[in-house]
């Protein structure tokens, strides 16, 4: 390689190294860096940034693929020589028919070359005018690249020394250093947000108490009314209301691990693989409780039956099982499930034991408006806002539609700021500005709902939202 080409290849990994200080979260081009790093043999810093982006997503396929190149370019090559662990011929050597001196006076003895189908055996000694091949030294000395006594390389002490630089392979890493086993298929985490956090919903708070938070904190009256560490809830209500985020919560407010699942980690194309997914899940809770599971959309992990095609009528009596706990006990696994449609959840799901406790989270009431709207407020320039206003004109607006105005309202304010060439702040006007343009985006779900309550099977399910359709005069 050239002194101009190895110059032009400093500089782009110079340029590369000062561009990742910038933006120290962006992966890919950490990843490029580490790349280029590999290619130019800096394998320890090509090592280094893999284990940076390791840090931040642990669970990075490409971060993954260049560690294994990495870890293979600074392991050192096996010798490679003709007679390679084979021993040195006993009595004296011969070079194009003249005995030579035999270095080593002991004899050894002479491997069985013979090829196990018969035949003859291969003519090993030297052409003409090639000299004697060196002693590759005592036949018990391990090959470069093997273990002792000629075994495979040892990945588990190799493993063992680079463990304090990096991760195992294929444990899950969670943000705050929790570590999951190796056969662990799911992300565990331990949220530190709580129910605190969560404005307003007193009903729902107070919901959640009585499921789960109240039996935990008192275990000697947990005993003494024969209160179970188990048991399921559905949360049900339209999107964008924060049932994730109460989820997290109640994970926080336990001190519990939290395993949060959607319909793709679930499913699989291939048959029987949807249901192995959904068991190794509860064996993972069952080995971190308490834990809380999340299973978000729940309508397609548990689809009426009635209406779903095989493969996913095996799967619904795949979860069925594991809430039932018929192989492995669930106490001190919370499951927690959350749905835009209630109505297309199995019937079965819902009987006692399982999602026996339904909980309606509707649009953020007043005070929990003021809340949302002073968390995505909180780091922005703002100027005169009255959040009591903002409350009172966006009633209705779920937690993303305040989020929606908000950002509308930003924007405004910095294209204000382009145009004059003076930054300003955001001010009142521009977030009413923005909740008068913004509309309700749940009118749909709503006009749905109102019709299930008003035309379908109700058992009592649905009195809340029934309450709540009745309260908003859509009813």
């Amino acid at each position: 390689m050239t002194a101009a080409i190895l110059g032009a290849m400093d500089a782009t990994i110079d340029a590369l190294r000062n561009a990742v200080a910038a933006l120290p979260q962006d992966l890919d081009l950490r990843l490029h860096l580490a790349e280029v790093e590999l290619g130019a043999g800096l394998v320890d810093a090509a090592i280094a940034d893999v284990l940076a982006a390791l840090a931040i997503d642990s669970g990075h396929a490409r971060a993954r693929e260049l560690m294994a190149q990495a870890i293979a370019a600074a392991r050192p090559e096996p010798e490679t020589s003709v007679a390679a662990g084979v021993a040195a011929a006993p009595g004296p050597a011969r070079a194009n028919g003249v005995d030579a001196p035999n270095p080593a006076p002991e004899a050894a003895a002479v491997p069985d070359l013979t090829p196990a189908t018969g035949g003859e055996v291969p003519d090993l000694a030297p052409a003409a005018g090639v000299g004697v091949v060196p002693d590759p030294g005592p036949a018990d000395a391990p090959v470069p690249g093997q273990g002792a006594a000629g075994s495979q390389f040892n990945w588990s002490q190799a493993e063992a020394d680079l463990g304090s630089d990096v991760p195992p392979p294929f444990v899950s890493v969670s943000a705050d250093g929790d570590t999951g086993g190796s056969d662990d298929l799911y992300l565990a985490e331990r949220p530190r947000t709580t129910l605190a956090d969560v404005g307003g919903m007193a009903e729902v708070k107070q919901r959640l108490t009585v499921s789960f938070l109240a039996p935990l904190r008192n275990p000697e009256l947990r005993k003494m009314y024969g209160k179970s560490l188990r048991g399921g809830l559905l949360m049900y209500g339209p999107p964008g209301c924060g049932k994730t985020f109460i989820a997290r919560a109640v994970a926080g407010e336990l001190g519990a691990a939290f395993l949060s699942v959607g319909v793709t980690d679930v499913l699989n194309r291939w048959l029987g693989e949807s249901e192995n997914n959904l068991h190794r899940l509860f064996q993972q809770a069952r080995r971190l409780a308490p834990c809380v599971v999340f299973l978000d959309e729940l309508d397609t992990l548990g689809h009426r039956r009635s209406n779903a095609s095989d493969s996913m009528v095996s799967v619904v009596n795949q979860l069925l099982t594991e809430l039932d706990g018929v192989e492995d006990s669930n106490a001190g696994v919370f499951v927690l499930g959350a749905t835009n449609q209630p109505w297309q959840v199995d019937p079965a799901l819902r009987r006692p034991g399982r999602f026996d406790r339904t909980v309606v989270v509707l649009p953020p009431d007043e005070p929990a408006r003021q809340a949302v709207f002073h968390h995505h407020l909180a780091d922005r320039p703002v100027a005169g806002v009255d959040l009591a206003r903002l409350a009172r004109m966006t009633d209705g607006c779920t937690g993303a539609d305040i989020a929606l105005i908000c950002e509308s309202a930003t924007e405004a304010a910095l294209m204000d700021s382009v145009r004059t060439g003076e930054p300003r702040m955001i001010t009142m006007a521009d977030l009413e500005r923005a909740a008068t343009a913004t509309r309700s985006s749940i009118g749909a779900w709503l006009e749905t709902a109102r019709n299930i309550v008003t035309y379908g099977e109700d058992d009592g399910t649905f009195a809340e939202l029934r309450a709540y359709l009745k309260k908003t005069k859509r009813l």
